[in-house]
């Protein structure tokens, strides 16, 4: 599954571990963590992050 950073602070979602802090259970793919989940670092919107390289 495809990792997703954060533009502004460099935090990286990775799907196998989700972010079960805020409600995303490990092995959630970022296309279908909730539209309305934030960055755990920083604070910014699911539209911020891009497709780590």
């Amino acid at each position: 599954m495809q990792k997703y950073v954060c533009d502004a602070c460099g935090y990286v979602y990775d799907p196998a571990k989700g972010d079960p802090d805020n409600g995303v259970q490990p092995g959630t793919p970022f296309e279908k963590v909730p539209e309305d989940w934030v960055c755990p670092e920083c604070g910014l919107g699911k539209d911020q992050f891009s497709k780590q390289a």
